[in-house]
Order: structure tokens, then C-alpha cells, then sequence
């Protein structure tokens, strides 16, 4: 792609309409595409299995995902080279790698067992509130993450649930990696029947018809776009199947006037990995007016210090941008709204250098003063799959709590809603942050904004984000259901129907 970027397009629009290519060392591997029996036979294996694996005791499913954490990091530079083969840039092809690393290990698995057992003991009864296994999962992660995203399939089948896997056509190696090299020995070494799981690569839109349409399948977890996201949703529930949406983000980060200015212009950073294509990056940020010009200058130069390279140096950071007329078009209304360019603003070839038919596009930083005005510039208040960062810079009232007050309601007014994070040193900003805002999945102080913080959810949101059951999404919860159990002692039913407290005295004739 870097090299020439027009036979590499060349060669995805051939293989897009079923051509072929003769291997060689511009092909990272192969695999079968999947049609509709095959699509049809996957649901039928995994329908047939679900019974068996949900009997399996919870502890034994719980191995798997210790197994597959230990298997992994013995296996994690293998790993991380088959995510920058697809293309990923090392410094994001780490951050993925730990991810899974991170939301697999020991302190996770406790986590995720307190949330699927709970247990009471009175002295008439025993009590639980477990959850159970939905049933057929079928899942299909996002082309820009596939191999990371895919991995939340581990807790699903640790859950009892079986899987119906979608590795996508564009990026199926990482995902295959995953479930054929570790995952299905791991299963096997446990005992799993034929059929827990199921890997196809096949159309999206293909894929998801047959989930919906199929009494097979129990729960789809869907990764994409908010306008599709929330469609499939609604056809989903139409169908009596439970949606799981992953969709968009448009996340916010606040400097606020005590935060450690060099470490949030860094957080700052993080909206560049992957050249802003990635939905976990804070895609804008709001700094507090008296420290917006330092805050700025510093971003500016850590900013320009980011420059493209091939995904397999040290430093990279930046992806090839392949469509970039949502990027100038934003960049244009942005400028004649108001807002200054601060860094960027161009595309780049390889060097760095200026290049209208360059693969990157320089990481470009925006200054848009005013919350109101902001409220009104879409590069601020929609997704964006590019590197801009628009910072936001409010009138000062005079008046820190009213400020904070208006930083909160911006936050609040986000149609999205996956993370927000904050910098900041006063506890009382901190804990107004942590309790006033409920707009997303996942709040973070003082730390980075994309990095993964298990056992808490790496995944879920509020808004368009999630759709309208949104929330942060811990795959262990979200494809299973709550029950309750009550085993009793065995007394009189009659004196026992009055549960916990004693029967009624008796009232007078």
C-alpha cells in the first residue's frame, strides 16, 4: 500500500468481486469465504452444542479464558507481528496485544465470576442470582480493529454461550489466529463439543441477514456505524433476538485549569493512534481558558513530533487515510466557522512532506473558541474517522463551578457516548466529573484515554454509541440473562409463602 498505492487498490477491488491472486509476498495469507449454507451450518453446529457447553460447571468454562491469557503471552510477539503484517502501526498493535492481556487476566476472571454467581445463605434457604448463557452468539467485530475486538468472544464462550465468529473479508488473519491457534485447542483441551465454536468470513451485510432471519441464533454482537448499528438493532428486536451494539464514538477529554499540563497534552495525543481511526480516541477535547495557550503550544509540538512511517518501525503511530473527503470538508466548515488550524491540515506522503496524493494525513489540531460556537461545528459533534482533533476552548464567566457547570452540560448534550476522561488535580472538580456525568460506558481521570483499565468494561456506551440499552458492556453480562434460585429447607409451603418474615397473626373472626 505505501509503496504503490494503486495496484495494492487494484488487487483489494479484484479479490472484492471473487478474483483471485497467485500467492506471493504481497499476500498475508488465505481463507475460505463462507456463503449461505455454510453460514446455515455454523448456527446449526453452534444450536446443536449450546446445551452441552452451558452444562459444563462454571469454573471449568472459566479456565478457558486463563488458558487462552497464559497461551497468548507466550505467544504475544507472534501475536503483535500478524497485527502490524495487517497493517496496524506498532505503538497500536502493542496497545491492542495488551488489551486482550489486560481484560484475560487473573484479576478480570475473579471479576467476572463475582458478576455471573451470587450466593446468599439465610436459615430457611439458599439463595443465588446467577446468569446464564443466552444461547447462540453470533458475532462480527469491526474491520478497522477486527483481531483486538474479536478476542470479547473468549468471556462469551467462558460465559456457556457458543459462537458464530464473523472474520471480516478485508483483515480475516489476526481473528483466524486467534480462535484456530489458541482458542479451539483450548476448547478441546476442555472438553467443548462440536460446534461451541464457529468461524466463517463472509459478507456483512450476508452475515447479518441470516443472524437475523435465523431461530438459531440467540443474541448478535454487532461492531460498526451508529445509522446501520441502530437499524440492525431494531430488526434484531423485531425478530426477538437481542441486540449488542458496539457502534460509534465521539469521545471528550477536559483539561481543567490545575491538570499536569504535559501528561494531558500526551492524552491529547492518543486521538492520532491509527490516524484518528480508531472509535476508543478522544476525538475532541475542551482545556480551561487560562491554560488553553500553553496547553495548546504543548500539544502543537508533541503533535508535530508524530510523523508516518511503515507500521513495523518503533515510532509508528499513523495509518494510510484512504478517504479523506469527509476530512476536508469538515476541515472547511470548521475554518469558516471560526476555528484556527493550529498543526496539519494536509495530506503527506511517507517523508512527512506535503502530498495531495500522499497515503497519511497530517495530524491536525483545531482551536474553536466558545462552547456555543463548538456546539455548532461537526468536526466537534460527529464521529470522525480521521486525525483532527478539535480543542475547545469556553469564554471564561469568571466563575470555575459555572464553567465546570457548562463543561458538564456539553459533555451531557454528546449524542455519543463511549468514554470521557478528565484532567484535573481538585477532588471536588474530580468527584462533580465522576457523579454528575452519566453520558458513557467508561469515565477516566488522570490517565490515558484509550488504555484498557481491567477488569472494568473496555467496551459499551450510552447514546448512539450503544443504542437505547447502552451501556459499559462486560461480554460476560451482556450475552447472558439474570436468574434467581431459591432452594429451601423444605418446610410447610403455606408457612414458607411469607418468605423471609414470619406469617401474619391471624385475624380475628
Amino acid at each position: 500500500m505505501l509503496d504503490d498505492v494503486l495496484t495494492a487498490v487494484s488487487m483489494k477491488r479484484r479479490l472484492d468481486k471473487g478474483g483471485e491472486l497467485q500467492p506471493d509476498d504481497k499476500v498475508l495469507s488465505r481463507c475460505a469465504m463462507a456463503g449461505p449454507d455454510q453460514l446455515r451450518a455454523a448456527a446449526e453446529a453452534a444450536h446443536s452444542a449450546k446445551p452441552a457447553w452451558a452444562a459444563v460447571p462454571l469454573e471449568r468454562r472459566l479456565e478457558l479464558i486463563g488458558r487462552f491469557h497464559r497461551e497468548l503471552d507466550r505467544r504475544i510477539d507472534e501475536f503483535t507481528a500478524l497485527l502490524i503484517a495487517e497493517g496496524h502501526p506498532r505503538r497500536f498493535a502493542d496497545i491492542e496485544a495488551m488489551s486482550i492481556l489486560d481484560s484475560t487476566g487473573p484479576e478480570a476472571v475473579d471479576f467476572y465470576r463475582r458478576q455471573l454467581v451470587q450466593e446468599i445463605e439465610t436459615p430457611q434457604r439458599r439463595l443465588a442470582m446467577v446468569r446464564k448463557p443466552d444461547g447462540v452468539v453470533g458475532l462480527t467485530p469491526p474491520q478497522n480493529a477486527a483481531t483486538t475486538n474479536s478476542a470479547v468472544g473468549v468471556p462469551v464462550l467462558a460465559a456457556g454461550n457458543t459462537l458464530v465468529l464473523r472474520a471480516p473479508q478485508g483483515c480475516p488473519t489476526g481473528t483466524h489466529f486467534l480462535y484456530r491457534e489458541l482458542v479451539a485447542p483450548l476448547l478441546d483441551e476442555l472438553g467443548a463439543p462440536p460446534g461451541t465454536l464457529n468461524i466463517v468470513t463472509a459478507p456483512t451485510a450476508l452475515t447479518l441477514r441470516h443472524w437475523i432471519d435465523s431461530p438459531l441464533v440467540d443474541d448478535i454482537f454487532y461492531f460498526g456505524d451508529s445509522t446501520r448499528g441502530i437499524a440492525i438493532g431494531q430488526e434484531c428486536v423485531a425478530a426477538g433476538t437481542k441486540p449488542i451494539l458496539e457502534l460509534a464514538g465521539n469521545d471528550g477529554l477536559v483539561v481543567w485549569r490545575d491538570a499536569d499540563l504535559t501528561h494531558a497534552a500526551r492524552a491529547l495525543t492518543e486521538s492520532f493512534i491509527g490516524s484518528g481511526q480508531v472509535c476508543l480516541v478522544p476525538k475532541f477535547g475542551i482545556v480551561h481558558p487560562a491554560v488553553a495557550d500553553e496547553l495548546l503550544e504543548r500539544l502543537r509540538a508533541e503533535v508535530e513530533r508524530i510523523r508516518p512511517s511503515r507500521p513495523e518501525d518503533e515510532t509508528a503511530w499513523l495509518s494510510p487515510v484512504m478517504k479523506s473527503d469527509n476530512y476536508f470538508e469538515f476541515l472547511r466548515e470548521a475554518v469558516e466557522s471560526g476555528a484556527q488550524v493550529l498543526t496539519g491540515g494536509h495530506r503527506c506522503d511517507l517523508d512527512g512532506d506535503p502530498d495531495e496524493a500522499g497515503s497519511f494525513i497530517a495530524p491536525t489540531v483545531l482551536r474553536v473558541d466558545g462552547l456555543e460556537h463548538a456546539d455548532g461545528v461537526r468536526a466537534v459533534r460527529e464521529e470522525t474517522f480521521f486525525p483532527m482533533l478539535p480543542v475547545v476552548v469556553p469564554e471564561d464567566p469568571g466563575d470555575d463551578e459555572k464553567l465546570f457547570s457548562s463543561v458538564l452540560d456539553f459533555l451531557g448534550a454528546n449524542r455519543y457516548g463511549l468514554r470521557n476522561s478528565l484532567w484535573a488535580r481538585d477532588p471536588h472538580i474530580i468527584d462533580r466529573f465522576c457523579s454528575e456525568l452519566s453520558v458513557g460506558g467508561l469515565l477516566k481521570v488522570n490517565d490515558s484515554h484509550i488504555g484498557t483499565v481491567a477488569p472494568l468494561p473496555a467496551h459499551g456506551g450510552t447514546g448512539l454509541s450503544g443504542g437505547p440499552f447502552g451501556e459499559s458492556n462486560l461480554p460476560v453480562v451482556s450475552t447472558t440473562h439474570l436468574q434467581g434460585i431459591s432452594v429451601a429447607n423444605g418446610d410447610d409451603p403455606r408457612e414458607s409463602a411469607y418468605g423471609l418474615r414470619q406469617r401474619p397473626a391471624t385475624r380475628p373472626a
